[in-house]
This record gives structure tokens, sequence and C-alpha cells, in this order.
């Protein structure tokens, strides 16, 4: 169980992304302070690879689409239920030929593109707010008061 009350949008794809771009990061900065040509390419090189890996997981469904993912998929382990269909508002997912619709196949989809449920029929899970939580905070999602 997660010990926040909302997610965070913690996932391996983004975790591993960061990971490889810190390192590329490191290795531009100390071409920079060394003044080589070739360590400023290969740090942006490991940044380009950090794009194209994060990607990858993300299509492989260990990424988040936008917005907030159901209650049972925020933990960092569990994968994206939604990204074999692709993402409606996602740009990775519409540059691997994923996501947003024909306007004839959403028309038979009927209620459940009304409700938002989109593919896959996943709702959003909004944070309840608490016994003496002020309104803002829970509509918010944050925890800037905890």
């Amino acid at each position: 169980m997660s010990a926040h009350q909302y997610d965070h949008g913690h996932t391996v794809a983004g975790w591993v992304g960061f990971a490889i771009a810190s390192v590329g990061a490191g290795v531009a900065g100390l071409g920079v302070c060394t003044v080589s040509g070739l360590l400023i390419a290969g740090g942006v090189a490991i940044g380009v690879v950090s794009l194209l890996v994060t990607w990858a997981l993300h299509l492989a469904g260990w990424g988040k689409g936008p917005g907030v993912r159901p209650r049972a998929e925020w933990s960092w382990r569990v994968r994206d239920s939604a990204a074999p269909g692709g993402h409606e508002e996602c740009l990775g997912c519409r540059l691997a030929g994923r996501g947003r619709r024909a306007a004839g196949a959403e028309a038979g989809s009927g209620a459940a593109t009304a409700t938002g449920a989109g593919a896959g029929g996943v709702q959003p899970v909004m944070p309840v707010q608490r016994a003496g939580e002020p309104e803002s905070v829970a509509a918010a999602g944050t925890d800037s008061g905890r």
C-alpha cells in the first residue's frame, strides 16, 4: 500500500529515465569542466538514450499517461493497464501510433466515452477528504499542510 493518499506519478520508466539522464548530465558537465567536446557529445548522447529508454518503458506499460491513475496502480511496481491501447492525451503514445482514436471508433463505445472511461474503462480516482482537512487541500491533492 502506498504511504501517499494521491498519485505522485512515480514509475519505473520515470526513475530509470531520470537515472540515465543524471549520468548523461554528469558526463556532459565533466566535458564542460575539462573542455572536452567528446565528453559533451557523450553526455548529450546518453541524454538521448535516456529519452528513448523512458519512452520504450512507457509504451511497455511501466510509465503512466497524463492524469491520475486508478488507486490500484499507484505503486511504482504496477504496470499501467491503459498502456497497450495508448493514452488519449499522451504525445509519446501518439508518436508510437497509439492514443487518440478515429472519430468513428469512438462513436461505437457509447457511454464509456461519455463518462470519461476511455480505453480500457479505467476511471481516475480522486483523493478523499479526511475529517478536519480543509476542502482546498483535498481538492488539490497536496500534502503541503502535513
